[in-house]
């Protein structure tokens, strides 16, 4: 199966997952599960479950506990953007294509979309051990670790709020690595953990190569991560909003320091080649069973949208 076809088969295997997860618009309270669904369903490249199956395949995870794992970055995800395109951060009416969830659904509904969808996430990853053998439930425990630590303060959360609070200033290259790392990168890279880590419930006896595969993962996460960033803020200049499916040139407009604003143009865009090539490196050791890894890394940089 050659890369555009599986990723389609696992964007739509995700969102079929999501469609069971997220609850009806029928339920009680009905407003706040149509909200939702809206946030969630129908839109995005689903990135990060992709990582989740690429990761979880090189690994040798069942694909049952793969799941969960890549509803739960995903709903984590979902919630963030409606966080963030709220009037008191981004203030943003556009994403994915269509009015934000507050335009949608009114700014107090948005913050409980938000929050509920942050709750369920973890309801996602764990489900799925939960159904599986009993000896598999006391393994999900380091993955519930590692995605909230991903999630929180010393991640994606921490990373927004230095990006608020970076607004019309000058970050040193340093400090700007390190927001994007936190804001942009954390999530990106416990979604390849994740994937790892279900194969090692998957397959516990396989403990020999644990340490160095999970390092080299995590090395190509890290470095993937950061050149999302570095290829999101080139598409915030160079992109219109029809192709983004949100707002362009929001960055600027509202003086927040990008790669773009830091290196310039053609810097940014050297950056992202090197981080591109070294991420492929990195996997140098795993052969063809990193191949869905490489492709994925290969999607992120060279995106247009």
């Amino acid at each position: 199966m050659n890369f555009k076809e599986w990723a389609a088969l696992m964007a739509d295997r995700t969102e079929h997952c999501l469609e069971r997860v997220l609850p009806a618009g029928s339920v009680l309270p009905g407003r706040l599960h149509e909200g939702m669904r809206y946030a969630v369903l129908g839109g995005g490249k689903r990135v990060r479950p992709l990582l989740v199956y690429a990761a979880g395949e090189c690994a040798g995870a069942d694909p049952a506990l793969l799941d969960g794992a890549a509803c739960a970055v995903e709903l984590i995800h979902a919630y963030s953007l409606v966080h963030d395109d709220l009037p008191c951060m981004d203030n943003d009416v556009l994403r994915r294509g269509k009015p934000t969830v507050h335009v949608a659904f009114g700014e107090a509904n948005a913050m409980l979309v938000g929050d509920a969808l942050q709750a369920l996430a973890f309801r996602a990853l764990v489900e799925p051990f939960r159904q599986a053998q009993p000896a598999l439930a006391a393994r999900v425990g380091p993955m519930v670790l590692a995605l909230a630590d991903a999630a929180g303060s010393t991640g994606m959360a921490g990373g927004q709020a230095i990006d608020l609070g970076a607004v019309g200033q000058v970050l040193d290259a340093a400090s700007l690595q390190t927001m994007h790392e936190m804001k942009t990168g954390a999530m990106l890279r416990v979604s390849v953990r994740l994937g790892f880590l279900a194969g090692q419930a998957s397959a516990p006896a396989a403990a020999g190569l644990e340490s160095g595969m999970d390092a080299a993962l995590d090395t190509f996460a890290r470095q993937i991560g950061l050149a999302f960033q570095v290829v999101d803020d080139i598409l915030d200049v160079e992109a219109d909003s029809a192709t983004l499916g949100k707002t362009a040139g929001k960055d600027q407009e509202q003086g927040k320091p990008t790669y773009v604003s830091m290196l310039g143009m053609a810097q940014a865009k050297e950056l992202a080649t090197r981080l591109h090539a070294q991420a492929h490196q990195s996997l140098a050791a795993f052969g063809a069973g990193a191949d869905r890894l490489r492709q994925v890394a290969d999607l992120i940089v060279l995106r247009k949208s």
